[in-house]
């Protein structure tokens, strides 16, 4: 389906499955935290807190993302390599032509930020395997994660909630947060320097977690994950963003796909001793080995208020056998706090209070 589509029938009396859906992924997402000793007691983190937090640094826009709000819908196919299926059993691998469901995002909490102007960009998948299984990915933009924990993240959070009397975030808790951890200020300076693309097309998003990989022999092996486009980069300056229109990406995306496909290349890095495996604010050096284990292929889009998407949670945790997750900390609070929020969305949604995230309301 293309945006030239005639949209759906409105959803009527969907608020039943879609309360099970959600009670469902929430319950999975709480236990896989409850063991990774994420949330549990007074001491630890909580799933409702952290989206409450989220919530408060921006106005509230019922029925979207608590973050990366402004996005669309894509669907495609994968095709694996016989290199990624000597790495690992699952099915996505071998098979040909997985159909993919997914959808292309930017950072922030505002469903009508100017896309252009956005310096975090992001790519979620649904692969659906002939055998039943799903694999969901969550990949961003950015190289590595910029805070070593989850309660890091909280305080950067929070750190960002405007003050009442200005509006705006303090500057001396920014500071404060910054002075704190070496990794922020990192991903600060990666964001000031690194060039922007013109394009979700030529864009390369990164899994920044690692994950674990087994055969069919048993064998398993650490990886990390990210989408290579096959599109050339073209760097977008500072003039080029400002005048942009407000859905640049969205409407550049669509100009290429009425063209032809758009594909990336799926790679895996191996780690060597002393590489972080729990800690996606530690990058693994580049000259790492890769293998290209399949290719992404797009072929058209929709707009997510209508679109198969909008009601799909991409829990990072939801893995095919052959894939699982590691030890790390900030990826099972992902898991957690996705479900946290696709639980608020979706009984906005079946309430019927959020008419424009449902294309029902009028938008801007």
């Amino acid at each position: 389906m293309t945006a030239d589509s005639p949209p759906p029938a409105p959803r009527r009396r969907r608020w039943l499955p879609l309360a099970g859906i959600a009670a469902i992924a929430g319950l999975g997402a709480v236990a896989f935290a409850w063991s990774a000793g994420w949330i549990g007691s007074s001491q630890r983190l909580t799933a409702a807190e952290f989206t409450n937090t989220i919530e408060a640094t921006g106005a509230r826009h019922p029925g979207f993302r608590r973050a990366h709000s402004k996005g669309i819908c894509v669907t495609g196919s994968f095709q694996g390599t016989a290199e990624g299926a000597a790495l690992s059993k699952a099915r996505v691998f071998s098979q040909t032509a997985v159909p993919v469901l997914g959808r292309m995002s930017i950072g922030g909490g505002d469903p009508h930020g100017a896309e252009a102007a956005a310096r975090v960009r992001s790519m979620a998948l649904q692969l659906r395997s002939d055998d039943g299984q799903e694999w969901r990915m969550a990949m961003n933009s950015f190289p590595f994660f910029g805070v070593p924990s989850a309660a890091a993240f909280l305080e950067q959070t929070r750190a960002q909630i405007p003050d009442p009397a200005t509006g705006k975030p303090d500057p001396a808790k920014l500071a404060a947060f910054l002075a704190k951890y070496p990794q922020a200020r990192r991903f600060q300076a990666w964001a000031k320097s690194a060039p922007w693309s013109n394009s979700w097309a030529n864009t390369a998003y990164n899994g920044i977690h690692s994950f674990r990989f087994t055969n069919a022999a048993g064998e398993t092996r650490l990886v990390r994950w990210s989408m290579r486009p096959q599109a050339p980069f073209v760097e977008m300056d500072q003039a080029q963003r400002a005048q942009a229109p407000l859905d640049y990406l969205a409407d550049e995306l669509s100009r290429r796909l009425a063209a032809g496909p758009v594909r990336w290349d799926m790679q895996v890095s191996l780690p060597e001793a002393g590489d972080a495996i729990d800690d996606p604010s530690q990058p693994w050096p580049d000259s790492r080995r890769q293998i290209t284990v399949g290719t992404l292929t797009l072929q058209q889009w929709q707009p997510q208020a209508g679109g198969a998407c909008r009601d799909l949670n991409f829990d990072p945790l939801i893995l095919p056998t052959g894939v699982a997750g590691s030890d790390d900390p900030i990826l099972a609070a992902r898991s957690a706090v996705y479900a946290q929020s696709f639980d608020r969305r979706e009984r906005e949604i079946a309430s019927g209070t959020a008419t424009e995230a449902t294309g029902q309301g009028v938008t801007r």
